[in-house]
């Protein structure tokens, strides 16, 4: 918006002058004549001469190109609560993201009324804020930072952008200029977690193995699993800054994986917050004789000096504890 052309063309008229004498009907003597200077037509239709006229387009109104901006962010929020995946969640980010985006280009470029210029104002760097703060969960995503869909909604339903868009849209509401604008109802964050030495599979107790795992450098809790044939045979959980020991395991080889994270997610068996993923390249051998017994430790935070490697792992290749 802003100024606009009156639309009114400058037309000059023709010269026109009577032919010498005047032309009598009835008693009534008629003159015609036009001026000689030009003519200046305002509005639409034509003018003495038959030029067109093109009316000046009329100023949008405030209240309508507000709804305008704001409408497709509403909607683009609405569907995020649906998402039932990562990856529908991060489709949800970018499209509010985007309606954001081009709300906040599209409200700078108004000129508001008398009284809402500040809330106006408000506004539009609240929607910079907002696509900013979906751009940061999209990347928390990526780095499994938030690694469930319920952790991802929740930290884009607490962004503060939601919360100063409401805020300015309350303030033109009270300047009488209402929007429709609903921030999505996605849950909060959590801190789920089991008690030091919890036994996720407690698998076959009657070996005489021992395992001991030190978590007291780590700086999230961990769960760690040993499988067999790539299934989980024993996984226990190992609070941040504890250790916790297991006993009671068959004789044979596994491989030992942990996993590393917040809010421990008892029904999917995972973590969704500062989600990490790992293998030890070398598994552990249990061997009990008629004298010995196998018992292993294993420190969780890297050492120097350490003598086990280990590789992360793609969560889709992580085997359920």
């Amino acid at each position: 918006m802003g100024n606009h052309d009156t639309g009114n063309r400058r037309t000059t008229a023709q010269h026109r002058r009577l032919a010498g004498t005047a032309l009598l009907a009835g008693a009534v003597l008629v003159v015609s004549a036009c001026s000689s200077g030009p003519h200046h037509t305002v509005g639409s239709g034509k003018d003495s001469i038959g030029t067109v006229i093109t009316p000046s387009p009329t100023p949008t109104p405030y209240g309508e190109s507000l709804n305008t901006l704001v409408g497709p962010v509403n909607d683009a929020l609405a569907q995020l609560p649906k998402a039932g995946s990562l990856s529908e969640v991060k489709t949800a980010l970018d499209d509010v993201q985007r309606a954001a985006t081009s709300a906040a280009t599209g409200l700078q470029g108004l000129n508001p009324p008398s009284g809402a210029g500040d809330a106006n104002r408000q506004l539009y760097v609240a929607m910079d804020t907002l696509a900013t703060n979906y751009s940061t969960v999209s990347g928390d995503i990526d780095g499994n930072k938030v690694c469930a869909t319920s952790s991802a909604l929740a930290e884009a339903g607490g962004v503060q952008g939601l919360k100063d868009v409401q805020t300015a849209v309350t303030a033109l509401a009270a300047a009488g200029y209402t929007a429709t604008f609903s921030a999505p109802q996605t849950g909060q964050l959590q801190h789920r977690a089991l008690d030091n030495g919890h036994k996720i599979r407690e698998g076959q107790t009657n070996g005489d193995g021992e395992l001991t795992v030190d978590n007291g450098g780590g700086s999230v809790d961990a769960v760690l699993t040993l499988t067999q044939s790539g299934q989980a045979a024993y996984s226990f959980y190992v609070v941040k800054g504890e250790t916790a020991k297991i006993t009671g395991i068959r004789d044979g080889k596994y491989d030992v994986y942990f996993a590393g994270g917040f809010d421990w997610d008892d029904g999917t068996k995972k973590f969704t917050q500062s989600c990490a993923f790992t293998k030890f390249d070398d598994g552990l051998d249990f061997t009990t004789t008629s004298s010995t017994y196998s018992t292993w430790t294993l420190t969780l935070k890297p050492a120097i000096g350490g003598n086990a490697s280990t590789s992360t792992v793609p969560p889709d290749q992580y085997p359920v504890p």
